[in-house]
């Protein structure tokens, strides 16, 4: 497969603002093998497109085709393979047969709506030129299992959106929950008496990863039980470490029947 030089023509069909960084169309460590895939990042950093361009120490440039700027700009940087994603624990997101794009975040600072609408409409645009499904639009944390990102984004909601828009439908609108409002609103009710309650928590607080930070869980202790897969045998010091979690409740939003059912069975 040749360099990818229609990624320009194909970013300014979102309708959001695009830049050629100079020199993108040669740019790259040789041609891509195929387009099976696009893995969604972020860059750990704040105006770093120079980066994902130049590359760091230790890892040549350039590290990813796009760089999506938090205001929703779109920079195309390179149109050959990059080094985004390696190793990969997909054969179609490997580096030559996936294209990645680095959004402007730190890891830890909320989505901007409008970086997030570009973020969906670009994956939306990128699935319409090279045939792909939107099953194959993952996140850096679902191909490799050592990254977090792209912090916060549940990525079968980010799917859903992008599907919708492949239809001709609007994305769903972001809402503005803070994350204690979210937990709410998907932790399964608890009542005394519920059949296999403790089990309805775990799945709860695994299914809430897709939008906590990472440095919520970092603070309540709670990363490392979340990145297993299992949840029965560390059930006990997953509530443990949830009820750290309420330290952090500084809105007062989780109410008390939660808190109430979740201390009965810590």
């Amino acid at each position: 497969m040749p360099y990818l030089t229609q990624l320009a023509k194909v970013a300014r069909r979102t309708g959001c603002p695009v830049t050629e960084v100079a020199g993108w169309k040669t740019r790259g460590h040789g041609p891509l093998q195929e387009v099976d895939g696009v893995v969604c990042h972020h860059t750990a950093g704040w105006n770093d497109m120079h980066v994902v361009r130049d590359g760091r120490p230790g890892l040549d440039g350039p590290l990813s085709q796009i760089w999506l700027r938090r205001d929703g700009r779109i920079f195309i940087v390179a149109a050959g393979r990059c080094w985004h994603n390696a190793p990969s624990l997909s054969l179609g997101h490997t580096n030559s047969r996936s294209i990645g794009i680095e959004a402007e975040n730190d890891g830890r600072t909320p989505w901007p709506k409008v970086q997030l609408d570009a973020y969906k409409r670009l994956c939306a645009e990128l699935c319409r030129e090279f045939g792909l499904p939107v099953s194959t639009v993952k996140g850096h944390k679902e191909v490799n299992a050592s990254k977090p990102d792209p912090h916060s984004i549940n990525m079968n909601n980010f799917r859903r959106d992008v599907a919708a828009l492949l239809r001709g439908e609007p994305a769903a609108p972001a809402d503005d929950l803070s994350w204690t409002e979210k937990l709410v609103k998907d932790l399964p009710l608890l009542r005394p008496g519920d059949d296999n309650w403790d089990v309805k928590t775990a799945r709860g607080l695994l299914n809430a990863r897709g939008y906590l930070p990472e440095a919520v869980y970092a603070a309540a202790g709670l990363k490392e039980w979340l990145d297993r897969t299992g949840y029965d045998d560390e059930f006990v010091k997953l509530i443990k470490g949830f009820q750290k979690l309420k330290k952090l409740d500084s809105d007062g939003l989780v109410g008390p029947l939660t808190w109430a059912a979740l201390a009965r069975v810590s």
